[in-house]
């Protein structure tokens, strides 16, 4: 499924349907294919956008996961949303809740999956290797439970850019960001309702990431989905969806 990326000014992103905004932030290796089920399945109902962060793009004092809350926040000014239902994956989320700490009355709830802030476990000491195909193929199984939905396609996405040496020192730099910038004691402070969905088998931010985040964030609620790793979403989108769109019902204007 191709979706037209649309441009207003510096920024690039996605919007399909009408409604409340639904706002979906990527993490590090996130491909607009990681959200298709759920743009499929919300966009009748909400106005899912989706900014594409500027990984690459940012100077490298800015690539950090504060710099990309500052694009966030930008973007979400510029195409006027407000109250918006914030959802982030890995990276994303991490962002997401750096966005929402500063911007707090114009999110009306956040979801997270896979959520960076607390900790992660990166590629290693050993990441990136250059020219290493089958080093990536296994990494990039990693990030899920069942290897067979790391595609080719997923795969040689995540090898172009470890083999652009200007793309992997961003990505390195944050994924340094995100180690550093530690939100465990600005949790408490974040009072909209919060929507943890989490697999069971992740393995790049466990379950007691997740049980973490919902012991400090006030108005949260946790899911658990079985024989799921770091992208529920790609992974198990109906289990996902249903989850999701029972939390966005209850919050509802």
């Amino acid at each position: 499924m191709n979706y037209e990326i649309k441009s207003l000014g510096k920024f690039k992103y996605v919007e399909e349907g009408e409604g409340e905004p639904l706002v979906l932030l990527h993490g590090l290796f996130g491909a607009l294919s990681n959200f298709q089920d759920l743009i499929e399945n919300f966009k009748s109902s909400y106005r899912v956008v989706i900014p594409l962060l500027p990984l690459f793009d940012l100077n490298i004092l800015d690539t950090s996961v504060g710099g990309l809350a500052k694009h966030v926040a930008k973007f979400i000014e510029a195409r006027g949303l407000d109250r918006v239902h914030l959802l982030g994956n890995s990276l994303g989320g991490h962002v997401g809740l750096v966005y929402t700490l500063k911007n707090q009355a114009k999110v009306k709830t956040i979801i997270l999956t896979g959520s960076s802030g607390l900790f992660e476990n990166g590629m290693g000491e050993t990441y990136p290797k250059r020219g290493d195909r089958e080093f990536i193929r296994k990494k990039t199984e990693l990030t899920f439970y069942d290897p067979k939905v790391a595609t080719k396609e997923l795969v040689d996405e995540v090898f172009e850019i470890v083999n652009n040496r200007l793309k992997a020192i961003k990505i390195i730099s944050l994924a340094k960001s995100a180690i550093r910038h530690n939100l465990g004691e600005e949790l408490k402070d974040i009072q909209v309702p919060a929507c943890l969905i989490w697999g069971r088998n992740d393995t790049i931010t466990p379950p007691m990431v997740a049980e973490e985040f919902h012991k400090l964030l006030p108005k949260s609620e946790l899911h658990w989905i079985d024989k799921c790793g770091h992208a529920p979403m790609m992974e198990v989108p109906v289990e996902f969806n249903q989850i999701l769109s029972n939390f966005l019902s209850q919050n509802v204007q």
